[in-house]
């Protein structure tokens, strides 16, 4: 068991060397991104949910 977590230890290590990680200019990009894209995805869902809330209110 030892002789395997060692092994795959050594191999993740082995594996890590070969990831190309991004700059911080890419990386902030990147969060800019996905922060413009969840505020916008929250306001439709707010918009369809008011809008919802509304036509079931007028049906009840």
């Amino acid at each position: 068991m030892i002789k395997k977590t060692k092994k795959f230890l050594e191999d993740v290590q082995f594996e890590m060397k070969k990831v190309s990680w991004p700059t911080f200019d890419e990386l902030r990009g990147a969060v800019y991104v996905v922060l413009t894209l969840s505020l916008l995805f929250a306001v439709f869902l707010f918009i369809v949910d008011l809008l919802l809330n509304r036509a079931m209110s007028v049906l009840l």
